[in-house]
Protein backbone atom coordinates (compact mmCIF):
# COMPACT_ATOMS: atom_id res chain seq x y z
CA UNK A 1 0.00 0.00 0.00
CA UNK A 2 1.77 3.46 -0.90
CA UNK A 3 -0.02 7.28 -0.26
CA UNK A 4 0.67 9.83 -1.76
CA UNK A 5 0.88 13.16 0.04
CA UNK A 6 -2.67 14.56 -1.16
CA UNK A 7 -3.97 10.93 -0.03
CA UNK A 8 -2.54 11.23 3.17
CA UNK A 9 -3.64 15.06 4.33
CA UNK A 10 -7.24 14.16 3.56
CA UNK A 11 -6.74 10.17 4.78
CA UNK A 12 -9.28 8.47 6.64
CA UNK A 13 -7.20 5.26 6.69
CA UNK A 14 -7.54 3.09 9.37
CA UNK A 15 -4.49 3.89 12.09
CA UNK A 16 -3.02 0.70 12.21
CA UNK A 17 -2.51 0.55 8.55
CA UNK A 18 -1.01 3.51 8.52
CA UNK A 19 1.37 2.89 11.33
CA UNK A 20 2.52 -0.03 9.24
CA UNK A 21 2.92 2.06 5.98
CA UNK A 22 5.23 4.33 8.29
CA UNK A 23 7.25 1.03 9.64
CA UNK A 24 7.78 -0.06 6.15
CA UNK A 25 8.51 3.91 4.96
CA UNK A 26 11.44 3.75 7.65
CA UNK A 27 12.80 0.90 5.83
CA UNK A 28 12.64 -1.42 9.19
CA UNK A 29 14.35 -5.13 7.95
CA UNK A 30 12.57 -7.93 9.91
CA UNK A 31 14.98 -10.52 9.23
CA UNK A 32 12.39 -12.90 9.82
CA UNK A 33 8.80 -13.18 11.54
CA UNK A 34 8.11 -10.84 14.10
CA UNK A 35 8.01 -12.45 17.94
CA UNK A 36 6.49 -10.84 20.87
CA UNK A 37 8.28 -10.46 24.24
CA UNK A 38 11.97 -9.43 25.78
CA UNK A 39 13.11 -5.57 26.91
CA UNK A 40 15.18 -3.28 24.94
CA UNK A 41 17.89 -1.88 26.88
CA UNK A 42 18.23 1.77 24.76
CA UNK A 43 21.51 3.96 25.62
CA UNK A 44 20.70 7.38 24.81
CA UNK A 45 22.36 11.21 25.53
CA UNK A 46 21.16 12.73 28.40
CA UNK A 47 22.36 14.66 31.61
CA UNK A 48 20.57 14.34 35.15
CA UNK A 49 20.97 17.66 36.15
CA UNK A 50 18.62 18.45 32.83
CA UNK A 51 15.87 15.53 33.61
CA UNK A 52 12.58 16.78 32.21
CA UNK A 53 9.96 14.99 32.99
CA UNK A 54 7.03 17.78 31.48
CA UNK A 55 6.19 16.56 27.97
CA UNK A 56 5.60 20.30 26.86
CA UNK A 57 8.92 21.09 28.77
CA UNK A 58 12.30 22.31 27.27
CA UNK A 59 13.74 18.31 26.19
CA UNK A 60 16.97 18.97 25.87
CA UNK A 61 18.11 15.40 26.70
CA UNK A 62 17.53 13.09 24.04
CA UNK A 63 16.85 10.15 26.83
CA UNK A 64 13.65 12.39 28.04
CA UNK A 65 12.30 13.20 24.65
CA UNK A 66 12.71 9.33 23.69
CA UNK A 67 10.70 8.66 26.79
CA UNK A 68 8.41 11.21 26.41
CA UNK A 69 7.80 10.12 23.48
CA UNK A 70 6.71 6.71 23.80
CA UNK A 71 4.79 7.34 26.92
CA UNK A 72 2.58 10.40 24.84
CA UNK A 73 1.64 10.91 21.81
CA UNK A 74 1.70 13.88 19.46
CA UNK A 75 -1.03 14.49 16.42
CA UNK A 76 1.34 13.75 14.09
CA UNK A 77 4.17 11.69 13.09
CA UNK A 78 7.75 11.49 10.74
CA UNK A 79 7.42 9.64 8.06
CA UNK A 80 9.17 9.08 4.67
CA UNK A 81 7.33 10.22 1.86
CA UNK A 82 4.94 11.56 2.57
CA UNK A 83 6.90 13.08 5.37
CA UNK A 84 4.08 13.53 7.90
CA UNK A 85 2.17 10.43 9.05
CA UNK A 86 -0.67 10.35 11.53
CA UNK A 87 -1.09 9.21 15.22
CA UNK A 88 -3.04 10.60 17.83
CA UNK A 89 -4.99 12.33 14.56
CA UNK A 90 -5.86 10.08 12.45
CA UNK A 91 -6.81 12.34 9.54
CA UNK A 92 -6.77 16.18 9.05
CA UNK A 93 -8.36 18.73 6.30
CA UNK A 94 -8.12 22.20 6.07
CA UNK A 95 -10.08 24.70 3.84
CA UNK A 96 -9.15 25.63 0.44
CA UNK A 97 -7.09 28.95 1.80
CA UNK A 98 -4.99 26.38 4.47
CA UNK A 99 -5.75 28.78 7.26
CA UNK A 100 -8.24 26.39 9.23
CA UNK A 101 -7.47 22.67 9.64
CA UNK A 102 -9.08 20.49 11.23
CA UNK A 103 -7.79 16.91 12.97
CA UNK A 104 -9.91 13.80 13.86
CA UNK A 105 -9.01 11.91 16.90
CA UNK A 106 -8.02 7.95 16.23
CA UNK A 107 -10.91 6.34 17.41
CA UNK A 108 -10.22 4.21 20.33
CA UNK A 109 -7.88 6.20 21.98
CA UNK A 110 -7.65 6.13 25.82
CA UNK A 111 -5.17 7.11 28.52
CA UNK A 112 -2.80 4.78 30.15
CA UNK A 113 -5.89 4.67 33.33
CA UNK A 114 -8.38 3.77 30.76
CA UNK A 115 -10.24 7.50 30.43
CA UNK A 116 -11.46 7.89 26.55
CA UNK A 117 -9.47 10.48 25.19
CA UNK A 118 -11.63 13.93 23.89
CA UNK A 119 -10.90 16.41 22.32
CA UNK A 120 -11.02 18.90 25.05
CA UNK A 121 -8.20 16.85 26.17
CA UNK A 122 -5.86 17.79 23.38
CA UNK A 123 -7.59 21.39 22.99
CA UNK A 124 -6.25 22.22 26.71
CA UNK A 125 -3.11 20.17 25.83
CA UNK A 126 -2.08 22.21 22.49
CA UNK A 127 -3.02 25.13 24.74
CA UNK A 128 -0.23 24.55 27.33
CA UNK A 129 1.92 23.68 24.95
CA UNK A 130 1.55 27.10 22.87
CA UNK A 131 1.99 29.14 26.81
CA UNK A 132 5.07 26.51 27.98
CA UNK A 133 7.42 26.46 24.87
CA UNK A 134 5.74 29.20 22.61
CA UNK A 135 5.42 29.40 18.59
CA UNK A 136 8.19 27.15 18.12
CA UNK A 137 6.79 23.99 18.86
CA UNK A 138 3.07 25.10 17.70
CA UNK A 139 2.43 28.23 15.44
CA UNK A 140 -1.30 28.61 16.30
CA UNK A 141 -2.60 30.83 19.12
CA UNK A 142 -3.84 29.25 22.38
CA UNK A 143 -7.05 31.32 21.55
CA UNK A 144 -7.04 29.88 18.02
CA UNK A 145 -7.40 26.16 19.12
CA UNK A 146 -10.78 24.62 19.70
CA UNK A 147 -13.01 21.81 19.75
CA UNK A 148 -15.18 20.82 17.13
CA UNK A 149 -17.35 17.99 18.44
CA UNK A 150 -15.90 15.32 20.46
CA UNK A 151 -13.56 14.50 18.42
CA UNK A 152 -11.93 17.25 16.34
CA UNK A 153 -9.65 19.60 16.74
CA UNK A 154 -9.83 23.08 14.51
CA UNK A 155 -6.40 25.05 14.93
CA UNK A 156 -7.08 28.17 12.72
CA UNK A 157 -4.32 30.68 11.56
CA UNK A 158 -3.74 33.99 10.53
CA UNK A 159 -1.89 33.31 7.03
CA UNK A 160 -2.00 30.22 5.29
CA UNK A 161 0.20 27.37 6.20
CA UNK A 162 0.20 24.33 3.86
CA UNK A 163 2.51 22.58 6.57
CA UNK A 164 1.25 22.74 9.89
CA UNK A 165 0.78 18.79 10.20
CA UNK A 166 4.46 18.30 9.75
CA UNK A 167 4.75 21.20 12.28
CA UNK A 168 2.87 19.81 14.99
CA UNK A 169 4.73 16.54 14.17
CA UNK A 170 6.23 14.84 17.44
CA UNK A 171 5.44 18.50 19.51
CA UNK A 172 2.16 18.22 20.27
CA UNK A 173 2.08 15.59 23.13
CA UNK A 174 -1.24 14.93 24.23
CA UNK A 175 -1.94 14.43 28.78
CA UNK A 176 -5.07 14.57 30.55
CA UNK A 177 -7.04 18.21 30.68
CA UNK A 178 -5.77 20.16 33.80
CA UNK A 179 -2.70 17.63 34.44
CA UNK A 180 0.61 19.71 35.87
CA UNK A 181 1.93 16.67 37.88
CA UNK A 182 3.81 14.72 35.62
CA UNK A 183 5.01 11.73 37.89
CA UNK A 184 2.65 9.62 37.10
CA UNK A 185 3.27 10.03 33.01
CA UNK A 186 -0.57 9.46 32.48
CA UNK A 187 -0.18 9.61 28.09
CA UNK A 188 -1.69 7.73 25.99
CA UNK A 189 1.53 6.50 24.20
CA UNK A 190 2.61 2.60 23.35
CA UNK A 191 4.52 2.35 26.17
CA UNK A 192 3.51 2.89 30.16
CA UNK A 193 5.50 4.47 32.91
CA UNK A 194 7.04 1.09 35.03
CA UNK A 195 9.76 2.67 37.24
CA UNK A 196 12.43 5.50 37.79
CA UNK A 197 16.17 4.36 38.90
CA UNK A 198 18.42 7.41 38.88
CA UNK A 199 19.13 7.60 34.98
CA UNK A 200 17.23 4.70 33.94
CA UNK A 201 13.77 4.29 33.64
CA UNK A 202 11.69 1.75 32.65
CA UNK A 203 8.32 1.53 30.05
CA UNK A 204 5.94 -1.56 29.89
CA UNK A 205 3.86 -2.54 26.80
CA UNK A 206 0.41 -0.66 26.74
CA UNK A 207 -1.68 -3.91 25.88
CA UNK A 208 -4.74 -1.58 24.70
CA UNK A 209 -2.66 1.28 22.30
CA UNK A 210 -4.82 2.30 19.88
CA UNK A 211 -2.50 1.42 17.10
CA UNK A 212 -2.16 -2.04 18.26
CA UNK A 213 0.02 -3.78 21.22
CA UNK A 214 3.70 -3.27 20.42
CA UNK A 215 5.77 -6.66 20.60
CA UNK A 216 8.56 -5.51 23.31
CA UNK A 217 7.42 -6.24 27.04
CA UNK A 218 9.33 -2.73 28.16
CA UNK A 219 11.77 -0.55 27.04
CA UNK A 220 14.57 0.62 29.47
CA UNK A 221 15.91 3.95 28.90
CA UNK A 222 19.20 4.95 30.61
CA UNK A 223 21.03 8.16 30.02
CA UNK A 224 24.86 8.77 29.22
CA UNK A 225 26.34 12.05 29.19
CA UNK A 226 28.74 11.37 26.35
CA UNK A 227 28.80 9.71 23.01
CA UNK A 228 32.22 8.38 24.56
CA UNK A 229 30.16 6.23 27.25
CA UNK A 230 27.56 5.40 25.33
CA UNK A 231 29.20 3.57 22.50
CA UNK A 232 31.29 1.88 24.74
CA UNK A 233 28.19 0.66 26.96
CA UNK A 234 27.01 -0.83 23.78
CA UNK A 235 30.02 -2.28 22.37
CA UNK A 236 30.23 -4.19 25.61
CA UNK A 237 26.75 -5.79 25.43
CA UNK A 238 25.17 -3.64 28.58
CA UNK A 239 22.92 -2.10 25.55
CA UNK A 240 21.07 -3.70 22.85
CA UNK A 241 20.78 0.01 21.45
CA UNK A 242 22.72 3.38 21.46
CA UNK A 243 20.77 6.05 20.34
CA UNK A 244 22.50 8.86 17.99
CA UNK A 245 25.19 7.46 19.16
CA UNK A 246 27.57 8.96 16.24
CA UNK A 247 30.41 7.96 13.43
CA UNK A 248 33.30 6.62 16.09
CA UNK A 249 31.46 4.36 17.51
CA UNK A 250 29.81 3.31 14.10
CA UNK A 251 33.04 2.56 12.67
CA UNK A 252 33.94 0.62 15.85
CA UNK A 253 30.84 -1.67 15.26
CA UNK A 254 31.58 -2.16 11.79
CA UNK A 255 32.04 -5.82 11.07
CA UNK A 256 31.11 -7.22 14.36
CA UNK A 257 28.75 -9.89 13.73
CA UNK A 258 26.94 -9.51 17.34
CA UNK A 259 26.45 -5.76 16.26
CA UNK A 260 24.85 -3.83 13.20
CA UNK A 261 25.06 -0.02 12.44
CA UNK A 262 21.92 1.59 11.58
CA UNK A 263 22.56 5.03 9.37
CA UNK A 264 19.83 7.32 9.34
CA UNK A 265 20.24 9.89 6.52
CA UNK A 266 19.83 13.31 6.65
CA UNK A 267 19.87 13.23 10.12
CA UNK A 268 21.95 16.57 10.82
CA UNK A 269 23.08 19.78 9.48
CA UNK A 270 26.42 21.04 10.21
CA UNK A 271 27.14 24.82 8.68
CA UNK A 272 28.08 27.84 8.22
CA UNK A 273 25.81 31.03 9.39
CA UNK A 274 27.49 34.25 7.78
CA UNK A 275 25.64 37.87 8.56
CA UNK A 276 23.66 39.08 5.79
CA UNK A 277 22.92 42.70 7.11
CA UNK A 278 25.96 44.30 7.92
CA UNK A 279 29.56 43.29 8.94
CA UNK A 280 32.16 41.76 6.86
CA UNK A 281 29.98 39.65 5.21
CA UNK A 282 27.31 40.82 4.13
CA UNK A 283 28.52 41.23 0.06
CA UNK A 284 26.37 37.98 -1.29
CA UNK A 285 30.16 38.35 -3.83
CA UNK A 286 32.10 37.54 -0.16
CA UNK A 287 29.46 34.30 0.77
CA UNK A 288 30.17 33.12 -2.43
CA UNK A 289 33.59 32.80 -1.99
CA UNK A 290 33.44 31.20 1.08
CA UNK A 291 30.65 28.46 -0.30
CA UNK A 292 33.51 27.76 -3.37
CA UNK A 293 36.21 28.00 -0.46
CA UNK A 294 35.59 24.79 0.89
CA UNK A 295 36.13 21.16 0.10
CA UNK A 296 33.02 19.45 1.05
CA UNK A 297 33.69 15.99 0.39
CA UNK A 298 36.69 16.25 2.75
CA UNK A 299 34.64 17.71 4.98
CA UNK A 300 32.09 15.12 5.25
CA UNK A 301 34.86 12.25 5.21
CA UNK A 302 37.32 14.52 8.47
CA UNK A 303 33.96 15.95 10.47
CA UNK A 304 31.45 12.67 10.28
CA UNK A 305 33.98 9.94 8.99
CA UNK A 306 32.30 9.32 5.89
CA UNK A 307 28.86 9.02 7.53
CA UNK A 308 26.83 11.60 5.48
CA UNK A 309 26.79 13.29 2.28
CA UNK A 310 27.96 16.56 0.83
CA UNK A 311 24.81 19.01 0.71
CA UNK A 312 24.29 22.02 -1.39
CA UNK A 313 23.51 25.41 0.52
CA UNK A 314 19.73 24.88 0.95
CA UNK A 315 18.34 23.40 4.35
CA UNK A 316 15.85 20.62 4.04
CA UNK A 317 17.73 18.24 2.01
CA UNK A 318 15.23 15.39 2.72
CA UNK A 319 12.62 16.88 1.81
CA UNK A 320 10.86 14.97 -1.23
CA UNK A 321 10.70 18.47 -2.68
CA UNK A 322 13.80 19.74 -2.44
CA UNK A 323 15.77 20.95 -6.04
CA UNK A 324 18.39 18.21 -6.99
CA UNK A 325 18.10 20.31 -10.34
CA UNK A 326 20.21 23.70 -8.16
CA UNK A 327 23.81 22.86 -9.86
CA UNK A 328 26.33 20.95 -7.17
CA UNK A 329 28.91 23.43 -6.00
CA UNK A 330 32.32 22.15 -5.82
CA UNK A 331 35.26 23.75 -4.77
CA UNK A 332 37.28 26.93 -7.57
CA UNK A 333 40.02 28.30 -5.31
CA UNK A 334 40.72 30.81 -8.31
CA UNK A 335 36.89 32.25 -8.47
CA UNK A 336 36.69 32.14 -4.93
CA UNK A 337 39.79 34.78 -4.42
CA UNK A 338 38.36 36.51 -7.60
CA UNK A 339 35.23 37.24 -5.96
CA UNK A 340 36.92 38.41 -2.49
CA UNK A 341 39.22 41.02 -4.69
CA UNK A 342 36.20 42.20 -6.76
CA UNK A 343 34.22 42.84 -3.21
CA UNK A 344 37.11 44.50 -1.99
CA UNK A 345 37.49 41.80 1.06
CA UNK A 346 40.11 42.82 3.86
CA UNK A 347 42.42 39.89 3.36
CA UNK A 348 44.84 40.92 5.81
CA UNK A 349 42.41 40.89 8.96
CA UNK A 350 41.26 37.92 11.17
CA UNK A 351 38.26 37.32 11.40
CA UNK A 352 36.09 34.95 14.50
CA UNK A 353 34.55 31.62 13.57
CA UNK A 354 32.46 31.21 16.74
CA UNK A 355 31.57 27.48 17.58
CA UNK A 356 30.08 25.26 20.52
CA UNK A 357 30.58 21.41 21.13
CA UNK A 358 26.68 20.51 20.50
CA UNK A 359 26.13 18.52 17.61
CA UNK A 360 28.99 15.18 17.52
CA UNK A 361 31.73 17.16 15.05
CA UNK A 362 30.96 20.53 15.30
CA UNK A 363 34.21 21.84 17.17
CA UNK A 364 36.09 20.18 14.80
CA UNK A 365 33.49 21.37 11.53
CA UNK A 366 35.01 24.42 12.37
CA UNK A 367 38.71 23.87 12.37
CA UNK A 368 38.86 22.42 8.83
CA UNK A 369 36.68 25.05 7.35
CA UNK A 370 39.06 27.33 8.55
CA UNK A 371 41.76 25.23 7.58
CA UNK A 372 40.36 25.17 3.92
CA UNK A 373 39.21 28.95 3.46
CA UNK A 374 42.83 30.27 4.37
CA UNK A 375 43.72 29.06 1.05
CA UNK A 376 41.51 31.73 -0.60
CA UNK A 377 43.18 34.40 1.86
CA UNK A 378 40.36 34.48 4.72
CA UNK A 379 41.73 34.38 7.85
CA UNK A 380 39.43 32.76 10.84
CA UNK A 381 40.57 32.56 14.57
CA UNK A 382 38.26 29.40 15.98
CA UNK A 383 36.57 30.29 19.16
CA UNK A 384 34.55 27.52 21.19
CA UNK A 385 32.12 28.88 23.38
CA UNK A 386 30.08 27.35 25.88
CA UNK A 387 26.49 26.78 24.98
CA UNK A 388 24.85 28.77 27.21
CA UNK A 389 27.39 31.45 26.78
CA UNK A 390 26.64 31.09 22.74
CA UNK A 391 23.60 31.44 22.77
CA UNK A 392 23.37 34.51 25.07
CA UNK A 393 26.46 36.45 23.09
CA UNK A 394 27.09 35.13 19.76
CA UNK A 395 23.34 33.28 18.61
CA UNK A 396 21.81 35.60 15.99
CA UNK A 397 24.96 38.39 15.98
CA UNK A 398 28.39 37.14 15.63
CA UNK A 399 29.03 37.71 11.86
CA UNK A 400 30.33 34.48 11.40
CA UNK A 401 29.56 31.33 13.47
CA UNK A 402 28.62 27.32 13.68
CA UNK A 403 24.93 26.03 13.42
CA UNK A 404 23.22 22.62 13.33
CA UNK A 405 20.51 21.33 12.56
CA UNK A 406 18.27 17.99 13.01
CA UNK A 407 14.75 16.87 11.18
CA UNK A 408 15.93 18.05 7.92
CA UNK A 409 13.48 16.87 5.63
CA UNK A 410 11.25 20.34 5.20
CA UNK A 411 12.31 23.15 3.02
CA UNK A 412 9.20 25.12 3.65
CA UNK A 413 10.08 24.74 7.44
CA UNK A 414 13.86 26.11 7.59
CA UNK A 415 12.45 29.05 5.07
CA UNK A 416 9.82 30.34 7.28
CA UNK A 417 11.66 29.90 11.16
CA UNK A 418 15.37 30.80 9.92
CA UNK A 419 15.21 32.89 6.94
CA UNK A 420 11.99 34.66 6.52
CA UNK A 421 12.32 38.59 8.01
CA UNK A 422 9.75 38.22 10.58
CA UNK A 423 11.44 35.24 12.53
CA UNK A 424 12.71 35.47 15.65
CA UNK A 425 15.61 32.62 14.88
CA UNK A 426 16.75 34.62 11.68
CA UNK A 427 20.18 33.34 12.57
CA UNK A 428 21.91 35.32 9.11
CA UNK A 429 20.16 38.46 10.05
CA UNK A 430 18.34 37.62 6.29
CA UNK A 431 16.27 39.98 5.01
CA UNK A 432 14.88 39.62 1.42
CA UNK A 433 11.42 40.57 0.01
CA UNK A 434 11.59 38.24 -3.21
CA UNK A 435 12.20 35.60 -0.49
CA UNK A 436 9.47 36.45 1.64
CA UNK A 437 7.55 36.62 -1.10
CA UNK A 438 7.81 33.18 -2.22
CA UNK A 439 7.94 31.79 0.98
CA UNK A 440 4.48 33.19 1.22
CA UNK A 441 3.24 31.66 -1.64
CA UNK A 442 4.78 28.55 -1.36
CA UNK A 443 3.31 28.30 2.39
CA UNK A 444 0.05 28.19 0.06
CA UNK A 445 1.05 24.93 -1.87
CA UNK A 446 2.48 26.75 -5.05
CA UNK A 447 4.88 24.40 -6.22
CA UNK A 448 6.34 27.33 -8.61
CA UNK A 449 7.06 29.63 -5.51
CA UNK A 450 8.49 26.40 -3.38
CA UNK A 451 11.22 26.20 -6.27
CA UNK A 452 12.02 29.97 -6.88
CA UNK A 453 12.76 30.15 -2.53
CA UNK A 454 15.37 27.69 -2.72
CA UNK A 455 16.37 29.46 -5.95
CA UNK A 456 17.11 32.28 -3.78
CA UNK A 457 18.71 30.77 -0.58
CA UNK A 458 21.10 28.71 -3.21
CA UNK A 459 22.01 31.99 -4.98
CA UNK A 460 22.61 34.88 -1.96
CA UNK A 461 21.58 33.38 1.45
CA UNK A 462 23.35 33.37 4.71
CA UNK A 463 24.32 29.63 5.07
CA UNK A 464 26.91 27.21 3.73
CA UNK A 465 25.26 24.12 4.04
CA UNK A 466 28.18 21.90 3.05
CA UNK A 467 27.39 18.69 4.21
CA UNK A 468 24.58 16.32 5.88
CA UNK A 469 25.79 13.96 9.01
CA UNK A 470 23.87 10.75 8.98
CA UNK A 471 22.50 9.83 12.17
CA UNK A 472 24.14 6.68 13.73
CA UNK A 473 23.06 3.83 15.61
CA UNK A 474 24.77 0.91 17.20
CA UNK A 475 22.46 -2.12 18.17
CA UNK A 476 22.75 -5.49 18.89
CA UNK A 477 22.21 -7.91 15.94
CA UNK A 478 19.19 -9.01 17.59
CA UNK A 479 17.09 -5.81 17.59
CA UNK A 480 14.58 -5.75 14.57
CA UNK A 481 12.26 -2.77 13.01
CA UNK A 482 14.90 0.05 13.95
CA UNK A 483 13.67 3.31 12.44
CA UNK A 484 15.96 4.76 10.29
CA UNK A 485 14.35 7.84 8.74
CA UNK A 486 17.08 11.00 9.81
CA UNK A 487 16.04 13.41 12.91
CA UNK A 488 13.70 12.84 15.61
CA UNK A 489 11.91 10.22 13.92
CA UNK A 490 14.67 7.82 15.59
CA UNK A 491 12.26 7.66 18.70
CA UNK A 492 9.87 5.89 17.20
CA UNK A 493 10.44 2.48 18.36
CA UNK A 494 6.95 1.04 18.67
CA UNK A 495 7.40 -1.43 16.19
CA UNK A 496 10.96 -2.95 17.02
CA UNK A 497 11.38 -6.16 19.00
CA UNK A 498 13.79 -8.76 19.25
CA UNK A 499 14.79 -11.85 17.81
CA UNK A 500 16.06 -15.08 19.87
Amino acid sequence: MRLNRRQVLASGAGLSVLLALAACGNGGESGGQARRGGTLRVGALGTQARTERDPHGNLSNDSDFLIASLLYDPLTVPGADPTVMPRLARSWESDPERRRWTFTLADGATFHDGTPVTADDVVWSLRRLRTVAGASKLPVAADDITADGPNRVLLALPEPNSELPLLVRLMTFTVKRDTTDFAAAIGTGPFRLDSRDGGTTRLVRNDTWYGGAPLLDAIEVTAFEGTTALGNAVLAGQLDLASDVGAIAGRTAEGRPDLRVVRRANDTMLGLAARTSDGPFADPRVRAALRLGVDRGALVNQVHSGYGTVANDVLGTGDPRYDRTLPQRTRDLDRARALLREAGFDTGARYPLVTKAEAPGEVESAWVLATQLAEIGLKLDVVTEESGVFYDRSWLQAPLYTVSWGTNDSVLFYARSLLSSGSNRNETAFRDPEFDAATALASRGEDDAFRALQRIEYDRGGYLVWGMADGVDVAAATVRDLPTLGGFARVQLERTWLAG
